[in-house]
């Protein structure tokens, strides 16, 4: 399995769009990290770049985010992508979360956008 997370200064970054790079975490049999590598986050909002296509080329198949817009949730879910708002912190913290059943999809997303796609929170 390999879990994707928007990813800014190794937190899990609070808008999906707008974090520093994804980190893509390979997850064994074992619930153990066996490779952790980096995408580039692509210029301009998340739910219209094609994030969610390279993220699916890579092999991802589960997101673990802290916040994002209706459209990025429709978009990473019609790529095949299982989407689980809600998450903060320390991004391994947020695995190890995930892998052990503790975290769920919080169900919120952003309420709104602004026109130059900040949350409205």
């Amino acid at each position: 399995m390999k879990i994707a997370i928007p990813t800014r200064e190794n937190m899990v970054d609070n808008h999906f769009g707008h974090c520093e790079f994804y980190t893509i975490l390979t997850i064994g049999q074992d619930k153990s990290i066996q490779n952790s590598e980096t995408i580039p986050s692509p210029e301009g909002c998340g739910c219209k770049s094609n994030i969610a296509e390279v993220l699916e080329k890579a092999g991802v198949s589960v997101m673990l985010a802290g916040n994002m817009g209706q459209g990025a949730f429709n978009v990473l879910t019609a790529h095949h992508i299982r989407v689980i708002r809600g998450c903060s912190g320390n991004i391994q913290n947020a695995v190890t979360a995930y892998l052990n059943g503790e975290i769920t999809d919080s169900g919120i997303g952003c309420s709104s956008h602004e026109h130059h796609h900040q949350c409205g929170m």
